[in-house]
């Protein structure tokens, strides 16, 4: 196979702490990069990643622009580090407000941060202003945890008249429950951007959880995944409501049928 392929990830070991979605957020593109396929790796710059340890260094030329995101500029900052033994090269969403000095979901004592709404908001339209200006045009925008759940949105509406994206197909897997607590009441408010409306917001629940968050996500998806065993089963039973391509849980022989599935969306 031989498509470009952004992966959007929420986790990559060894990065963070391994898990069953940062196992997949190196493994997988590392393997389909090996396949022939030609791949960018986006993951958030969480406070509790060690940048010397892990080699990371800021992207200058990518760096520097500002997102407003609940009425506040947000500066945008880019590094980069590479996984040697997975010849994988990743790219990192870093922001001082949402990210620097933090830990992932939760902090030291385990409550959700109150703004992991506005994170998910920044980290999407963060990754895709980079995918922008690096003049890269994916064919295929793979999502893989609750961090990347608002890109499928933007890139049918906000992202839709770009031309890097015009022709992408948008693949989100859904995995284990990832989050207990409900975002901030302004999350709808939020997440408006461009064509991205509070109109558009409508259907879903005045308060957003991870349930409403996954829905979302596969409703401006092109296919989805189940990735893995114990995936709440009112988001597949969603999605072939929606009857959007589904990909069930394919155990071990994952790559191969990640690649065939990617492959049927064209």
């Amino acid at each position: 196979m031989d498509k470009k392929i952004l992966f959007i990830n929420q986790e990559i070991s060894p990065y963070v702490p391994d898990t069953e979605l940062s196992i997949m957020g190196k493994d997988l593109p590392s393997k389909i990069q090996e396949n022939g396929s030609e791949i960018r790796t986006f993951m958030p710059k969480w406070g509790n990643i060690n940048e010397r340890r892990g080699q990371l260094h800021e992207v200058i030329r990518l760096s520097g622009i500002n997102l407003i995101i609940n009425d506040t500029d947000h500066p945008l900052i880019i590094k980069v580090a590479t996984i040697q033994q997975a010849r994988l090269q990743v790219y990192f969403i870093d922001n001082e407000d949402y990210f620097q000095k933090r830990r992932m979901a939760e902090d030291e004592s385990g409550t959700e941060y109150a703004d992991n709404g506005e994170r998910a908001i920044f980290f999407a339209r963060g990754v895709l202003e980079t995918v922008k200006k690096l003049r890269w045009s994916p064919d295929i925008i793979h999502c893989q945890g609750w961090m990347s759940a608002v890109v499928p949105l933007y890139i049918k509406t906000a992202y839709r008249e770009e031309p890097c994206f015009a022709n992408s197909k948008v693949v989100t897997s859904i995995f284990t429950d990832e989050l207990k607590n409900t975002f901030s009441s302004n999350f709808k408010q939020c997440v408006a951007y461009r064509e991205a409306t509070e109109e558009l917001l409508k259907p879903y629940k005045k308060t957003f959880n991870y349930l409403e968050l996954s829905k979302l996500a596969i409703d401006y998806s092109d296919g989805v995944i189940e990735a893995g065993k114990e995936v709440n089963k009112t988001l597949i039973k969603h999605a072939e409501k929606k009857q959007v391509p589904l990909l069930r849980y394919p155990g071990e022989g994952y790559v191969k049928a990640y690649t065939e599935f990617y492959e049927s969306l064209f």
